[in-house]
């Protein structure tokens, strides 16, 4: 058994929304962890014990005030409680209650990442509608993660054994999107492609720009946006020395990018860059956030309401969320060494 010592930096797992999944895919996943990598799960000890008995892993729940008390072994979860729900909602439904423990969790973890005093930031699903229920005015993680973690622009990576994607836009309206997706937001996304396919593995990341418009716009004809937007942010990307081209056309970008032409694709905005990973598979799907001072992953998935509390959910892309956290944070690691 390993005790919380100055020398073990372990990483966190946000817990979700206790009507979802997530705790119970983290309790499966800690079962399965058999390399040296410590955790600490943020959230509600009473959520975890519940999690631990539906799924009925070998496993016990050691709630914690104080990140300090962590006992490290393949047999206890430790809990870090940001929350402590004496009544569990019920599974399956839109709770302002589960909204206002996941957001709690994420906040706390937060704050432990920008000390240092965790290596990075697993996510566990929230639900959208438990947060606005519970008054919280972000729509997502993403958001979220960039105000409280102090970042100027964020960009979600998603990505599988096969392609990775930025966002130039994230959680808006498609009509919001083409609107914000302009010559600021193309560069930001572009370098934060380029640096997290470095952070990743890639020397030199080849990275693709997908057109807003159909056919990437067709010199004019079907839109101006690449002609007026998107190709004078590539050739600054390019005059910066980052190895990108386009902007290619949507509908084929990311077939060329699956048979190892590109490395990564900047989508312009939420479905032109998530339809084509999710499609492949929810299971190996990882959303990595871009920007930030501290490493966060997460499955690429939600809160599976109609199959919550039964135990049958499936925890390999929180586990694959898991394996990238480590390798981030060890790369980062290396970089401040």
């Amino acid at each position: 058994m390993l005790r919380m010592t100055d020398t073990i930096t372990p990483l966190a797992i946000t817990m979700g929304d206790p009507s979802g999944i997530g705790p119970e895919i983290i309790a499966m996943s800690l079962a399965k962890q058999t390399d040296a990598t410590t955790y600490v799960v943020f959230g509600c000890p009473n959520v975890m014990t519940r999690a631990v008995s539906i799924t009925g892993v070998d496993m016990s729940v050691r709630p914690l005030q104080d990140i300090t008390e962590a006992s490290f072994d393949h047999h206890t979860i430790n809990v870090l409680e940001s929350s402590n729900l004496s009544v569990l909602p019920e599974f399956g439904e839109v709770s302002p209650v589960s909204g206002k423990a996941a957001f709690d969790a994420i906040v706390k973890a937060i704050e432990f990442a920008r000390a240092g005093n965790v290596s990075g930031i697993v996510t566990a699903p929230i639900n959208k509608e438990a947060l606005a229920a519970a008054g919280v005015k972000y729509p997502g993680h993403t958001e979220m993660l960039a105000d409280y973690g102090g970042a100027d622009h964020v960009a979600m990576m998603l990505g599988n054994d096969e392609i990775r994607t930025v966002l130039v836009t994230i959680h808006c309206s498609l009509a919001d999107a083409i609107k914000a997706a302009d010559f600021d937001a193309q560069m930001a996304a572009i370098r934060l492609a380029h640096e997290g396919a470095t952070s990743l593995g890639y020397a030199n990341p080849r990275i693709a720009v997908a057109g807003l418009n159909p056919h990437a716009g067709e010199g004019g004809l079907f839109g101006r946006e690449e002609i007026e937007i998107i190709t004078p942010a590539i050739k600054a990307a390019q005059k910066e020395g980052l190895n990108v081209s386009g902007p290619w056309s949507g509908d084929t970008v990311f077939m060329q990018a699956r048979k190892g032409q590109f490395d990564v694709v900047v989508a312009q905005y939420h479905d032109q860059g998530l339809i084509p990973v999710k499609y492949m598979g929810l299971e190996k799907g990882v959303n990595i956030t871009l920007g930030l001072p501290f490493v966060r992953t997460s499955p690429d998935h939600g809160t599976a309401f109609d199959i919550a509390g039964k135990g049958i959910a499936d925890p390999v892309s929180l586990e694959t969320a898991i394996q990238y956290a480590n390798q981030l944070a060890a790369t980062k690691q290396k970089e401040f060494a």
